[in-house]
């Protein structure tokens, strides 16, 4: 699976890969951004696009003066809840006839329950806790969705989600990538930022589904 080593590369890379990206191709770096987020918000298919570290990265690039941290944040932002809405209504209108199909590939059924667990655990603020937690971040607003949450408090919870994720993971890059040993270690930064909420996600499903 080539494709995969390819796409691995490039997460754990993405500071190289955007930073290459602002050189040549200037302002359209605010529009990949963009896409990035609302992807890997909206769409089940896409839990595996970078986030977390993508966030982190951006707010350092804004650090080195390279991109415009404000305005890069505020794309995010709007990218993060657009996204979020998206998926919310897809859950909520086939959400149910897409659970009831045969196991499909693009689909990840385990991410899908684990994000049902917890949901059913925590409530309504799973919205914005999911929001730091890789795969489950882009299944949450899907199963509110099928859980039919009602669309005003599905609104409140996304607001603040995904302005407590964008402003503390961007600002976190922006001051802190540009000290001696962030610089050094941010390939592994990178992949904490990629392992660690996952674990932390997976180990609290498992919680709710055991207590459940």
């Amino acid at each position: 699976m080539e494709w995969i080593m390819t796409l691995i590369g490039w997460i754990v890379h993405v500071d190289q890969h955007l930073t290459d990206f602002v050189m040549n191709n200037g302002a359209w770096v605010y529009a990949l951004i963009f896409l990035i987020v609302f992807v890997e918000t909206g769409l089940v298919v896409m839990p595996f696009l970078p986030g977390d570290s993508l966030l982190f990265v951006i707010g350092t690039l804004g650090g080195l003066g390279l991109i415009d941290t404000p305005s890069a944040m505020a794309l995010v932002w709007v990218a993060a809840v657009l996204g979020d809405q998206l998926n919310y209504t897809i859950g909520q209108t086939v959400g149910q006839r897409l659970l009831a199909m045969p196991p499909k590939p693009w689909f990840n059924r385990k991410a899908y329950d684990q994000a049902h667990d917890f949901y059913l655990r925590h409530g309504p603020i799973t919205i914005v806790l999911a929001r730091f937690m890789p795969f489950i971040r882009t299944f949450a607003p899907f199963v509110a969705g099928v859980a039919h949450m009602s669309r005003p408090l599905f609104v409140r919870y996304n607001l603040i989600g995904a302005t407590l994720w964008v402003v503390s993971v961007t600002l976190m890059g922006h001051f802190f990538g540009q000290l001696p040993w962030v610089k050094r270690n941010l390939e592994w930064i990178i992949w904490g930022l990629i392992v660690v909420p996952g674990l932390i996600a997976m180990l609290a499903a498992w919680r709710a589904r055991h207590k459940g």
